[in-house]
């Protein structure tokens, strides 16, 4: 059966949701799954923008069909090659042999590489700034390289203000039926995914991510509606995701707020990072947000650092080294390009507390513009009631910093 809904005018979404995916890039739990979107065009010629992963192929095919009508699909236009976007080509290729493909040198060339049986139909290689009329619309095409695979590029109908964004914009999370940003509480509810997919996903290609975005501001009086390949359309308030995208790619915080990652064996860990959320309250910052980093998928962690502006490391030092858990943490936040942040320590040790040392070392080494304050608590076992002086001190240190 069939599930379509109008976009705008003669554009529709043909993707799909898919529940039954459990990990995203078989990597990032999706706990309320993700759609697949795909965008087809009715006008003089029929226009299908991307399509969609393979398990959903048939939902695709179900739904292009029941538009079409009796219509040929003239044109296939893939932005992104990746294969949750573009495992469904062949597919399309046989269904509608005449049908001609448009997308970028190197898109091409990954098709070729996933075993893509694509030479022999009509393919029209674009660049930046090419344009291609269908009837009354006519599309520009501008490139979007390593957002997030370098053959990306996103499409612009000037006729009807519509952006096809690739995966710029996107988010973790099924539509279930949803389909604009405007008909769900996005704040609430969706806020987390979309910061959780750009962060893990694009994180690391900020840069790119502005240049896009100083592109996008040339026309941004003419963008009416963002249509991204994962997650909601947006038709209304453009301007309050668009600035969520610039903080995340410039790496700066969007609030002012203490995340404590802890990592503990034993619980002793733990209780100190407890303790110190607990006096950040009662100094007046309540904005304090606890993770244990064994039991917390590494990005959730990543999507709260982006989110925040000072991070507490707290660890047991193992094997005279860093919890290998919170290693790996650290080690996203280097992939990823995290920057702008200030770092508060605990460090626990029974007999050789080295973990203190260690992460200052790689905050300072590894990670870019960071700040690392000069107080520490620093444990033995257990924390204990001489250490309440320095407790006070480091929670005084991270209140001021944020003043």
């Amino acid at each position: 059966m069939y599930c379509v809904r109008n976009v705008t005018e003669d554009l529709y979404w043909v993707g799909a949701n898919d529940h039954r995916l459990h990990l995203f890039e078989n990597i990032h739990p999706i706990p309320r799954g993700v759609s697949y979107n795909a965008y087809l065009l009715l006008d003089e010629k029929t226009v299908l923008f991307d399509t969609v992963d393979w398990s959903a192929c048939r939902q695709l095919l179900e739904n292009v069909e029941h538009l079409l009508g009796e219509r040929p699909l003239d044109y296939l236009v893939i932005n992104h090659m990746e294969p949750d976007h573009g495992a469904s080509i062949e597919e399309i290729l046989l269904r509608w042999p005449q049908v001609k493909v448009i997308s970028t040198e190197k898109s091409f060339l990954f098709m070729r590489q996933f075993g893509f049986q694509i030479d022999g139909h009509a393919l029209i290689e674009v660049k930046e700034g090419d344009t291609q009329t269908f009837g009354k619309h006519t599309v520009t095409f501008v490139a979007a390289p390593m957002v997030h695979w370098p053959e990306a590029m996103v499409t612009f109908d000037t006729t009807n203000g519509v952006l096809f964004s690739a995966d710029a914009f996107g988010s973790f999370g099924a539509l279930d039926g949803k389909l604009f940003a405007d008909e769900v509480n996005f704040d609430r509810d969706w806020i987390d995914d979309a910061r959780r997919y750009l962060t893990n996903i694009v994180g690391k290609y900020g840069p790119h991510i502005q240049l896009l975005l100083k592109k996008a501001g040339t026309i941004l009086d003419q963008i009416k509606y963002i249509c991204p390949l994962h997650g909601p359309v947006w038709r209304k308030d453009l301007g309050y995701f668009i600035d969520k995208y610039d903080k995340w790619s410039r790496y700066e915080p969007e609030e002012k707020g203490v995340m404590i990652a802890y990592a503990s064996m034993y619980g002793n860990t733990e209780a100190a990072a407890q303790a110190l959320a607990a006096k950040l309250c009662e100094k007046g910052v309540t904005n304090v947000w606890v993770y244990d980093v064994s039991n917390t998928h590494v990005s959730y962690l990543v999507s709260e650092s982006f989110r925040l502006s000072h991070i507490v490391l707290a660890s047991v030092t193992y094997n005279l080294g860093i919890y290998p858990v919170m290693h790996d943490y650290l080690m996203h936040l280097k992939g990823l390009n995290l920057q702008n942040r200030t770092f508060a320590l605990i460090e626990n040790g029974s007999w050789a507390p080295k973990s203190g040392d260690l992460m200052q070392k790689f905050v300072d080494e590894e990670l870019k513009n960071m700040t690392v304050l000069n107080d520490r608590l620093s444990i033995a076992s257990s924390l204990h009631a001489d250490k309440a002086a320095e407790l006070e001190s480091l929670a005084d240190s991270i209140v001021e910093s944020m003043q």
